[in-house]
């Protein structure tokens, strides 16, 4: 199956991106380079970067998000701006469960940086290599039905995000479909990282990864290192890619050349955070806001936790989102209980709701310590079929409700192309003055009419 996949990444053209796929990834390409530069004024970013400045020679070849006189390596670059994405937690998520933009977006980034000025990539090989990167992801995780659900045992982006950045990579570089199997291959070994470190400073290292060394493993294919052909297949006794998802089986991916090319893109949008937490959490969030406007009834204009006796909260289960008293903005990001009495204080949940100060408000801690948690059994942890409901007792006896079925941002009501320019405008223009921020705008959304990229590298450096 290996060669199936190194056939599709080395075969497939420009001219097999429709209208749709090009708009979609579009998006993602704008919502992740904010969510990027945003990501590059945070503490965990700073100590990725100052490890990478300090312990490697200087290589001052691809940029670094939010850093204009910076430049590193391009494994390094690929590296520290996957940190940036995903550092808050404010990256796209797609379904199968995964955050495909972050793991694929630096190092496509990172290798762009590092080609000669006379042979940068077109825009349009530039979307090729970044959609190839997204579906080797997609198809990837439809193979196993355990995939489809919230994670437990690896975090997707550590598996898949790996396998698509080599992917992306080799399809940048040109590689053979012999070479593009291998750097699948190398990946594989380059890949997986546990669940447990959820909601700690190492969980954007997994994104991080992913785009540094499935660059490295593109690279590596490229200079002749060879890998098992049997990575992808079902092997009896011997471990390949089912090593991650137990119930992995294989189908073939055909080639452009037999006609057979129409990108999951295509199919399955993609879904964007208004606010940089765990997607999970924006189902509770705003079951809350509607609660949230009848208790400002209630207080007379404000809420109040004098008014509260209990919190319901029905919600999958999952137990790395599931955090009563969280104890860290990490934490907060990855905690239902948090985001759901955030949203019923404030009737929203922002940027600014997991600062020190707001996590650490009184009134928020008496509200935390009203919540229960229940899990129906119709709840599934699966972000295609979940839901969040809010159940709020007041004092006095009286019961509100709130109930989210899709979210605004979800894949089945997506952001309009003005919410996801709003949010660009608020993140981009966290580090770029506004003139640069529109000119990213109108940059991206030419991207495909653009003989290289960089003009879009530019903006960026």
């Amino acid at each position: 199956f290996s060669l199936h996949f190194g056939r599709f990444i080395s075969e497939v053209k420009p001219r097999h991106l429709s209208s749709v796929v090009l708009q979609r990834s579009k998006r993602m390409l704008l919502d992740s380079i904010g969510v990027g530069l945003i990501g590059s004024t945070t503490e965990v970013f700073e100590l990725a970067l100052q490890h990478c400045q300090h312990m490697y020679a200087p290589d001052d070849i691809s940029f670094v998000y939010g850093r204009k006189d910076t430049r590193l390596s391009p494994t390094l670059a690929a590296f520290v701006n996957g940190v940036a994405t995903h550092s808050m937690d404010f990256d796209d998520t797609w379904h199968p469960a995964t955050h495909p933009s972050g793991a694929v977006l630096p190092a496509v980034f990172a290798l762009s940086d590092m080609m000669p000025a006379n042979n940068k990539p077109s825009g349009l090989d530039f979307l090729l290599a970044f959609n190839v990167g997204i579906e080797i992801q997609g198809r990837l995780m439809r193979f196993s039905n355990e995939a489809q659900n919230i994670p437990k045992r690896f975090h997707p982006p550590s598996v898949v995000g790996t396998m698509g950045s080599a992917a992306a990579c080799a399809r940048l570089l040109s590689l053979n479909e012999s070479q593009c199997s291998h750097a699948l291959a190398i990946a594989a070994s380059l890949s997986g990282a546990p669940m447990a470190n959820a909601a700690t400073q190492s969980k954007p290292l997994h994104i991080a990864n992913a785009a540094r060394l499935g660059l490295e493993a593109a690279l590596l294919a490229s200079r002749g290192l060879e890998a098992s052909p049997l990575v992808l297949d079902e092997v009896a006794g011997v471990a390949g890619f089912n090593a991650f998802y137990e119930d992995y089986i294989p189908r073939p991916l055909e080639s452009p050349s037999d006609g057979g090319c129409m990108f999951l893109l295509e199919e399955q949008d993609m879904a964007f955070k208004r606010f940089p937490a765990h997607l999970g959490m924006h189902w509770v969030a705003d079951a809350a806001a509607l609660v949230h406007k009848l208790l400002v009834g209630v207080g007379s204009g404000t809420v109040s936790p004098a008014h509260v006796q209990e919190i319901l909260l029905r919600v999958p289960h999952s137990k790395y989102i599931n955090r009563p008293f969280p104890e860290s903005e990490h934490q907060a990001r990855h905690s239902f209980q948090f985001n759901a009495c955030s949203a019923l204080l404030d009737g929203e949940v922002t940027v600014q709701s997991f600062t020190p100060s707001a996590i650490r408000r009184p009134d928020l801690l008496e509200m935390l310590s009203r919540v229960r948690v229940e899990h129906p059994h119709d709840n599934q942890a699966n972000f295609n079929c979940m839901y969040g409901e809010v159940q709020v007792t007041l004092v006095g006896g009286d019961i509100l409700k709130g109930r989210c079925d899709t979210f605004y941002g979800h894949w089945r009501n997506p952001l309009t192309n003005e919410s996801l320019r709003k949010k660009f405008r608020n993140n981009a223009g966290a580090v770029l003055h506004s003139d640069n921020v529109e000119q990213l705008i109108e940059v991206v959304e030419d991207l495909d009419r653009l003989e290289d990229c960089t003009p879009l590298l530019s903006q960026l450096q």
